[in-house]
């Protein structure tokens, strides 16, 4: 029987953290993570805020991980609730109403610059 002996090391290391910021009222936005290709951003929202309607370059998945929201799409509505989530093309108007106070996670692909 050979006893193989490993020497581990711990490693620390430091993520980078972000600040969190108020884009529209009630709402807070926090980047949790990043690199050119991806980016994760939390929002967090008070029952009643809105994302007001707007359109970007990237594609943007969003989580619903509390909460409720009425998202709007190129004109068109849905309601999700927690563990919903939905998928919004490049190019694409959106935004959402907060009908439960909540948290979204968002996925952008490529990373949105304007965030940083």
């Amino acid at each position: 029987m050979v006893m193989m002996l490993y020497n581990i090391a711990e490693v620390h290391m430091t993520l980078p953290t972000f600040p969190a910021v108020s884009p529209d009222a009630g709402v807070t936005r926090q980047v949790l993570s990043d690199s050119p290709e991806l980016m994760v951003v939390s929002f967090r929202f008070e029952s009643g805020a809105k994302g007001k309607l707007h359109r970007h370059s990237h594609v943007q998945s969003t989580y619903v991980a509390r909460g409720r929201f009425r998202f709007f799409r190129n004109g068109e509505a849905y309601e999700l609730q927690a563990g919903d989530s939905l998928v919004i093309p490049g190019n694409t108007e959106h935004g959402c109403q907060c009908l439960e106070a909540g948290e979204l996670i968002d996925c952008f692909t490529p990373r949105r610059d304007d965030f940083l």
